[in-house]
């Protein structure tokens, strides 16, 4: 295909994808201290029925709205294009048209919550207190849906704008009232697993109402979009292409993930904790690759948007180089001090051992997730969403395959199937770039596609 080209090459460099990587980065610091404030919470009230409420909620909505991620991946390239290309009224068409859809989708969740819950239930398979409580907290909690994804929106947005640091502001302010509220609401006020509930669904909404004022400030000419603008058919078919590839890529994630915990959980539970204590070492590796996921989705989005072949290729580049070198560094902290941790994190003598025996998968995740995660970023900017989806499916039948191959070995071979899920997933899409780069960029008959007659300049820093 053919396509426009820029009129400048914008000069991408490691300050462009840490004024991104950075505030990602730290707010995904701030997010796991949610769960330690309400299980704390919670567990003070000494009912073992309640904290396993909370718990068994708290995954459910995870999973459910981590489903819905598309909102805030797909907003973020969408809005990246648009401003590589130059279409400032565009950006704010593409804010609305995700508000309509947050909104829909979140009205969908709340009518069908009696459905959902009952099936949801049903399949988690808790006790009769544990399964009352959960219910508690999840009717409350499931009116936070069109603030949560709306929310998304909003992040998407900003990030997409290179706006990074008020889209840090805004999830760190959303978290602090969430772990604020629980604490007020449930050790002050005495009310329960319901408090908890109410404190996320608070704020949700706070930091939506938050968040439109922010975007009220950087969207030209308002929220007013011309009805014919806003329900283009070309664009709403894209939309919605790109967003169900998405949602199917992330639905095959979560099937990864809730395979692994249930066959962990099945091995007894001292495999069950000691995995859980890894899964938390995978967690603070996630922390600095999704930082840079989002780096790459903005550079990558505004680049692509631009038809700035050199500038996308220099994004892909800085964004594995530093994620490799990120990666090394946590393999090698966890190496080191990896059980002295586990030390910390369980009393259990038979937990530390088993976790330490299996310490190893943890020490290698980094080096192929930092392709899986980039990459995944990478295709999100360029909204190669097809091709992420197919290639996510085809590594989700690795992961099995391997895990069918290895279950005599027990946990070992599900450790091993999941090391492999992250080589196939990084390295299937890596694979598939060059040609990707080549169809989307190389197509053209204009030099400046090729890198060629570069100008110099600068992508602006977040603001």
């Amino acid at each position: 295909m053919q396509l426009m080209h820029a009129p400048v090459h914008a000069k991408v460099g490691s300050r462009q994808v840490f004024a991104i990587a950075g505030p990602a980065m730290v707010a995904n610091l701030t997010t796991p201290l949610i769960g330690v404030v309400s299980t704390t919470a919670i567990g003070r009230l000494d009912d073992a029925a309640l904290l396993g409420g909370v718990a068994m909620a708290s995954v459910i909505f995870d999973c459910l709205f981590w489903l819905f991620g598309f909102l805030r991946m797909s907003t973020l390239a969408f809005t990246a294009q648009a401003l590589g290309a130059g279409e400032t009224r565009e950006q704010t068409v593409i804010l609305v048209r995700g508000f309509i859809v947050a909104g829909l989708i979140g009205a969908a969740l709340i009518a069908l919550q009696l459905p959902l819950a009952g099936a949801l239930f049903d399949l988690m398979g808790g006790s009769a207190g544990v399964t009352r409580a959960a219910k508690t907290y999840f009717m409350i909690r499931i009116w936070s849906s069109p603030f949560a994804f709306a929310n998304y929106v909003i992040l998407g947005w900003l990030v997409g704008q290179a706006r990074a640091n008020p889209a840090l502001a805004l999830q760190v302010v959303i978290n602090l009232i969430n772990m604020a509220a629980t604490i007020l609401l449930v050790l002050v006020y005495d009310t329960g697993i319901a408090g908890a509930a109410i404190a996320a669904l608070l704020s949700e909404g706070i930091g939506f109402v938050l968040g439109v004022i922010v975007c009220r400030r950087y969207a030209h000419g308002g929220f007013a979009v011309a009805r014919a603008t806003l329900f283009d058919r070309e664009k709403l078919m894209r939309l919605l292409a790109v967003n169900s590839d998405i949602m199917i890529r992330t639905a095959a994630l979560i099937t990864v993930f809730l395979f692994f915990t249930a066959k962990g959980a099945r091995a007894g539970d001292v495999t069950l904790a000691a995995n859980s204590v890894l899964n938390n070492f995978l967690l603070v590796s996630a922390f600095f690759l999704d930082g840079l996921a989002n780096a790459a989705q903005q550079l990558c989005g505004r680049t692509f948007g631009a038809r700035d072949a050199r500038g996308f290729a220099d994004s892909t580049r800085l964004v594995l180089l530093w994620g490799l070198g990120f990666a090394l560094i946590v393999s090698a902290l966890f190496a080191l001090f990896g059980p002295n941790l586990i030390n910390f994190m369980t009393a259990s003598a038979d937990v530390r051992r088993a976790a330490r025996e299996f310490l190893i998968f943890i020490v290698l995740a980094p080096v192929p997730g930092v392709f899986a995660f980039g990459f995944d970023g990478i295709y999100v900017g360029a909204t190669w969403a097809r091709e992420m989806r197919n290639l996510m499916l085809v590594s989700l039948a690795i992961f099995a395959a391997v895990w069918w191959a290895l279950q005599s070995y027990g946990n070992t071979g599900l450790w091993c199937a999941l090391i492999a899920f992250y080589v196939a997933r990084g390295g299937l899409q890596g694979a598939r770039y060059p040609a990707l780069y080549r169809a989307t960029f190389l197509s053209s008959p204009s030099p400046r596609l090729r890198g060629e007659g570069r100008d110099e300049g600068e992508l602006p820093r977040g603001q």
